[in-house]
């Protein structure tokens, strides 16, 4: 079970105490004490009786006192709880809604500068680091394959998939096979795998003679390998934002980090396109919070990130979202990284179904 999914239960009074917690810390990251609270929100409790629920909030672990302080900051599972259960998410204001789908609504300057324009919007109306990928097809179908003869029984093959990208490996084969009849089984399988997957390709190889059948089932194993392990290009903003939201030397640093090396962000993202939309108590309203690293990820467990996909799964798409510290204004996150990937849903299904019509014009005019 993850650390996410462990939540006791609250009162409707710790719960609202939890909410203004989080609330006060996420706009000012500084420890919350019960005086600030009670002068500050209407509870209509005395300061005795917010004290003693800020005991219990403690002891479950959802708040905690750092160092010597009398005030009390939300722990990650403090986030969690609120996240999950407590928070409402406001919507953008039609003035911001209108800006962003002025910029991002629309596909004029070329796939990179839309990738690039929607990064810098995202990172300005949440005021953290955002993160987008360009969309991609999550399965990889065949092109075309070469076959080299290289020295002896030594055959360099070359494979080219739909999405573009292309793998080469070194066979060794069980004797030596001339540049000639390499070329007519390379034209064979091309001619019998195009489009497939790699499940198709794997039982398409079981009737095919044994060289060929070697290829193929290679083919399919690289096929399966790409589809496990994609690696996106990641586009970036915000990293100044991101670094003055830390209140620590160790979370700026971790921020850098994480937004440089891109390890973590792809295997966040493509672990993000084989969860969404499939319901997991980590989704909040068709987005993935992902919180202090939920106990999958060290490498984000001063961070938070919001995540969203936009796109058609199974034809073409892609991820965006936001990266921020923990404190992050979680509701305005959500609202805009869920706005956003409406938008940017909207933008390529209607390219999609241009490129369509394109191809049924051109057909019927043959």
């Amino acid at each position: 079970m993850s650390e996410s999914t462990q939540l006791p239960d609250l009162t409707n009074r710790q719960e609202d105490i939890l909410t203004c917690i989080v609330q006060a810390y996420s706009d000012k990251p500084e420890p919350i004490s019960s005086k600030y609270l009670v002068d500050t929100f209407d509870l209509n409790i005395s300061s005795a009786t917010v004290r003693n629920e800020m005991s219990q909030l403690e002891e479950m672990g959802y708040i905690v006192a750092p160092h010597t302080s009398a005030g009390r900051v939300p722990t990650a599972n403090g986030f969690r709880y609120f996240v999950r259960r407590l928070m409402e998410t406001r919507s953008l204001t039609m003035g911001e809604q209108n800006h962003i789908s002025e910029r991002v609504g629309t596909l004029h300057s070329g796939m990179e500068q839309w990738m690039r324009r929607t990064a810098t919007l995202l990172a300005r109306t949440v005021q953290s680091a955002s993160i987008v990928t360009p969309p991609i097809s999550q399965t990889n179908t065949f092109k075309h394959i070469e076959l080299i003869s290289i020295q002896g029984r030594l055959v360099l093959m070359v494979l080219v998939l739909n999405s573009g990208s292309v793998h080469q490996r070194m066979l060794t084969l069980a004797e030596a096979v001339p540049q000639l009849k390499l070329a007519e089984a390379a034209k064979r399988i091309n001619e019998l795998c195009a489009d497939f997957d790699a499940r198709q390709v794997s039982l398409k190889s079981i009737n095919l003679p044994m060289l060929e059948r070697e290829v193929a089932e290679l083919v399919a194993e690289l096929m399966e390998y790409a589809d496990n392990n994609i690696v996106r290009v990641i586009y970036r903003d915000g990293m100044s934002k991101i670094i003055d939201n830390f209140s620590d030397e160790q979370g700026a640093q971790q921020a850098i980090r994480v937004l440089e090396e891109h390890t973590v962000l792809n295997a966040l993202v493509n672990e993000l396109m084989e969860s969404l939309p499939a319901k997991n108590p980590d989704d909040v309203k068709g987005v993935q919070v992902v919180i202090a690293g939920d106990g999958r990820y060290d490498d984000l467990n001063r961070l938070s990130m919001i995540l969203g996909r936009y796109g058609e799964p199974g034809k073409m798409s892609g991820a965006i979202g936001v990266l921020g510290p923990t404190h992050i204004n979680y509701g305005r996150a959500i609202s805009t990284v869920r706005y956003v990937s409406s938008l940017m849903t909207d933008v390529l299904s209607n390219l999609y179904q241009d490129n369509l019509e394109d191809d049924e014009n051109s057909v019927a005019d043959i």
